[in-house]
C-alpha cells in the first residue's frame, strides 16, 4: 500500500524531484527560511538543500531575500507559488483516484483508523514537520491535524526528542 501511494504521489509531481517538491512546498506554507532550515523539514542534507534550492532559483521559482550575515532567506516567486499550488492540486488529485473506490462510510473508518497510525507515528514536532513537508496546512491545522496535534502533546509532556 505504501508504495501504491508514494508512486501515486511522486507521479502527480511532474517534473519536480521528491526534494524539489518538498523543498517548495515547505517554502510555500511556511514562509521564508534559509536552506538549513529547508533541510530539516525536508528531510535532506543541507548540501542537497542548497543544491535542489539552486535549481528552483534557476527556474525562477524561488529568489534570496536577502542576506543576514551568512543566511540567506529563501521566498517563493508568483511564479514559484503557483507552481506550489499546482504541486498540490496534483497530490491531492492522485490520493483522491486512490481512495475513489471506498464508499463514504468505508472512507470515514479509513481515514480515522489513518489519523490514529499517524499521530502513533509522531515521536517529535521536527519529526512532524519532516512528514507534513508535503500537506496543506491550511486544511489541516489545529485539532484536525493528527500529526501536530501528538507533536503539540509531545512537547507539553516534555518527550519530544530529535
Amino acid at each position: 500500500m505504501g508504495l501504491l501511494v508514494v508512486d501515486a504521489i511522486e507521479t502527480s509531481f511532474g517534473d519536480f524531484s521528491r526534494s524539489a517538491a518538498a523543498l517548495l512546498l515547505s517554502l510555500h506554507y511556511h514562509g521564508p527560511m534559509t536552506a538549513t532550515e529547508l533541510a530539516v523539514i525536508g528531510g535532506v542534507t543541507q548540501p542537497t538543500a542548497v543544491r535542489v534550492v539552486g535549481g528552483l532559483i534557476r527556474r525562477g521559482l524561488v529568489v534570496q531575500e536577502g542576506r543576514s550575515g551568512r543566511t540567506a532567506p529563501l521566498a517563493l516567486t508568483p511564479e514559484g507559488s503557483k507552481s506550489a499550488l499546482a504541486l498540490q492540486a496534483a497530490r491531492l488529485e492522485a490520493m483522491e483516484r486512490l481512495l475513489a473506490i471506498l464508499p463514504k462510510a468505508e472512507r470515514v473508518q479509513f481515514e480515522r483508523s489513518l489519523d490514529r497510525l499517524l499521530a502513533s507515528a509522531i515521536r517529535s514536532r521536527t519529526f512532524a514537520r519532516r512528514t507534513c513537508r508535503l500537506c496543506d496546512h491550511r486544511a489541516c491545522s489545529g485539532p484536525l491535524c493528527p500529526i501536530g496535534t501528538r507533536a503539540s502533546e509531545l512537547e507539553l509532556d516534555g518527550n519530544a526528542k530529535g
